[in-house]
């Protein structure tokens, strides 16, 4: 049975291998993943791969272990299923790293948009730990699973909670995030906007997907420093959402903002289609503040100039998330701690 210090020690090499990963394996397991999911492209899955060896460094990790007391071995490790989002290339990592590095037995269901990529990160820490063969199981049913976390949209989570009543379980709902602007912003900063805006194609509950702007607020800088983004229309899904989008936009005679692969326009939704970002203007502090209040159950997380809206990211931070940084604000480590 593998100590803490023992899978503590495989998460960090494993850090390694991917900070190190040849350019010629990474494009392999891009095609790969591609081959699955469109979207997973070199730059997402490449991205994907650099937050994922972010979280496994060294200091980081040993830190984050170190807040919950865990004991050198798991003497009673429960089988926890989850079941894998498939957006963004192996989101599902961070609840597969909470499971093990606390001893439990992994359970994962794989998703249909990701079937590749995950799996061969757990390969992978298997040959650098083979005492973790015993730990992950991949799976197409949950059955045997004493405890579950499931990632779905608001219809599926509704099955979740049904179907997963009687064993505990963290039940993930949609999300989105936002940006608060203040007309203030430099053009490196609404640069820095356009990672969290487009990065993985808009396709990640950390995406920001609508602006909350002071009435009377001027796209023209926006615009201006998103210009470093055109590239994204080169991927044919993306431009077969924007064209589709833009085609409705202008069939209804939908007021919009357009600069050739991003278009934005008012709503009071949160979370728009791939290519648009909604907008909603305020008309001072306390407004915002209410605004945001009303729709906090929904957020994943707030970008905002130097990160000083409260409980907020600076401009290009919301896809670096931390390994401490929990989705749905939910810890799932204490949850683990729990079983």
């Amino acid at each position: 049975m593998l100590t803490l210090e023992n899978r503590l020690s495989a998460f960090i090499q494993l850090g390694d291998y991917l900070r190190q990963l040849p350019q010629e394996e990474r494009e392999y397991l891009a095609r790969r993943a591609g081959q699955h999911n469109n979207f997973f492209d070199l730059p997402n899955v490449s991205a994907a791969l650099e937050g994922i060896a972010g979280m496994l460094e060294k200091d980081q990790l040993e830190a984050w272990v170190a807040q919950y007391n865990l004991p050198q071995v798991n003497e009673a490790p429960k089988k926890v299923g989850v079941v894998m989002a498939g957006n963004i290339p192996a989101v599902g990592f961070h609840d597969a790293l909470c499971i093990l590095i606390t001893g439990h037995i992994l359970q994962a269901k794989p998703s249909s948009d990701d079937p590749f990529l995950l799996p061969h990160l757990l390969t992978k820490l298997t040959e650098i730990e083979p005492g973790f063969q015993e730990q992950i199981q991949l799976v197409m049913m949950l059955k045997e699973s004493d405890a579950i976390i499931a990632t779905g949209s608001d219809n599926t989570a509704r099955y979740f909670e049904y179907y997963f009543a009687k064993r505990p379980h963290i039940i993930r709902k949609n999300r989105t995030s936002v940006a608060v602007l203040t007309g203030k912003e430099t053009k490196e900063e609404l640069t820095a906007l356009g990672d969290d805006i487009l990065r993985y194609y808009g396709l990640g509950c950390r995406n920001v997907a609508k602006a909350f702007v002071p009435s009377g607020y001027d796209f023209t800088p926006f615009f201006e420093a998103m210009e470093y983004k055109k590239e994204v229309v080169n991927h044919h899904k993306y431009q077969n959402n924007y064209d589709y989008n833009k085609s409705i936009y202008l069939v209804n005679g939908v007021p919009h903002l357009d600069n050739g692969f991003l278009m934005v326009t008012q709503s009071e939704q949160l979370v728009s289609p791939i290519s648009v970002l909604f907008y909603e203007t305020y008309a001072d502090d306390r407004d915002l503040e209410q605004k945001l209040e009303a729709v906090q159950e929904k957020l994943q997380c707030v970008v905002s100039k130097e990160a000083v809206w409260p409980n907020s990211y600076a401009f290009g931070q919301a896809q670096c998330p931390s390994v401490s940084d929990y989705a749905d604000g939910v810890d799932t480590m204490a949850f683990l701690q729990r079983l």
